[in-house]
């Protein structure tokens, strides 16, 4: 069975930093591309950012330079490193990985405000 848990969310000033972590189970975790979501209040879940299991990196357009995804196969975690928040990064956070199935994690809250 396939799990996803989260950690790291919580409130932050803007400018403030947050790092979430993923641990993964169930699946080869070193694999699989795993990837970070993310959902704010009435919008559409969108990507924020992706790791191959070449360690190849990708980001939305609006995090790219201030997020970084990084993992570590031998704890089967994934992390994104949030820097320079902004209140428009406010949203639930969700750990992806696709491994014959699409997998999500429950979402953790960060939000950015003052």
């Amino acid at each position: 069975q396939v799990q996803l848990v989260e950690s790291g969310g919580g409130l932050v000033q803007p400018g403030g930093s947050l790092r979430l972590s993923c641990a993964a189970s169930g699946i080869i975790f070193s694999v699989v591309t795993m990837g970070w979501y993310r959902q704010a209040p009435g919008k559409e879940r969108e990507l924020v950012a992706t790791i191959t299991s070449a360690f190849i990196t990708n980001y939305a357009d609006s995090v790219r330079g201030r997020f970084t995804i990084s993992r570590d196969n031998t704890k089967n975690t994934i992390y994104l490193q949030m820097n320079s928040l902004k209140p428009e990064d406010t949203a639930v956070y969700y750990c992806y990985t696709r491994s014959g199935a699409n997998y999500w994690g429950q979402g953790t809250q960060v939000t950015v405000s003052s």
